[in-house]
């Protein structure tokens, strides 16, 4: 009789974690899922609450797995977390308890816009993390998501936060185009990552199939709610950024923006051979709202 798969999963409690866990619990796979936070377990899987990822206690509990989901990391700088402890050192942590542990494939989330020439510091500790996982050996598929979609994302619950003010807050004029992708999409190819040679040493885009821009997404998200949208120049949006930290936006969230940073969606699709979900109609249901 096969071993069943067993796959690990870092970051467990956060939005693609839990979406990922979910589906992958579904189909059987045990699970053993690492967070700094509590967080509720499904069947087949184990829960372990590890603040620091420490060797000794994730070692034991992790060798032989299959594959490692490496889906921690921030998006905002603070001066209790930084993006080279987090995204950098961790993930290299991440990577020497791979070696350790035997494990034969290696999945990490990356960001869209990611490049060596960057000079972007949030997009140089993503670079420097998808080089360790390179460096390393393990056969690997890195992920350069846009925004992924769905329920209980980061961006829809600020959405919902807005409409309770009847105020979103639109930085700049909101022409500038991003390429969401549905969490559902998500979970697929990620799980289709690791059963299928053709992701072997990959790194992708992943990019839904439409482009749009900022400001039309939030108006078909809206759907008929009267919710106010209020422009905020640009230059006044990064100064806030800077100085306030109760700001909707970080300076990176305005970089990414107004960097237009659109993906290959063709060649994830001609890889994938999936069929994917247009999140435009996705939005025009009103099922995140």
């Amino acid at each position: 009789m096969e071993k069943p798969l067993q796959i690990v999963i870092t970051g467990a409690s956060g939005f693609v974690a839990k979406n990922l866990r979910k589906y992958l619990s579904e189909k059987n796979i045990h699970l053993i899922s690492i967070s700094r936070k509590n967080f509720k377990p499904f069947k087949n899987e184990t829960k372990i609450i590890s603040k620091t990822y420490e060797e000794q206690l994730l070692l034991p509990k992790i060798k032989n797995s299959y594959a490692l989901i490496h889906l921690v990391g921030i998006g905002k700088q603070s001066t209790k977390t930084d993006y080279e402890s987090i995204n950098v050192q961790l993930t290299q942590k991440i990577v020497n308890l791979s070696k350790k542990a035997k494990i034969k494939k290696l999945v990490y989330t990356s960001g869209l816009g990611v490049f060596a020439d960057t000079t972007m510091g949030y997009f140089i500790s993503k670079f420097k993390a998808e080089t360790s996982i390179i460096d390393s050996k393990i056969d690997y598929t890195i992920f350069r998501p846009s925004y992924i979609v769905g329920k209980d994302d980061l961006f829809t619950k600020y959405l919902k936060k807005s409409i309770k003010k009847n105020q979103i807050i639109i930085p700049g004029s909101g022409k500038y185009l991003i390429q969401p992708i549905s969490i559902g999409d998500v979970t697929k190819l990620i799980f289709q990552s690791i059963i299928d040679k053709r992701f072997k040493n990959k790194t992708l885009d992943l990019v839904g199939p439409e482009i749009i821009s900022f400001k039309k997404y939030i108006q078909l998200y809206l759907q008929k709610k009267k919710t106010k949208l209020y422009h905020i120049d640009i230059e006044d949006a990064y100064r806030l950024a800077l100085t306030n930290s109760e700001f909707d936006y970080g300076v990176d969230d305005l970089n990414i923006l107004v960097g237009n940073f659109v993906g290959d969606h063709k060649k994830l699709r001609n890889l994938s051979k999936m069929n994917f979900q247009s999140v435009k109609e996705l939005l025009k249901t009103g099922a995140l709202l």
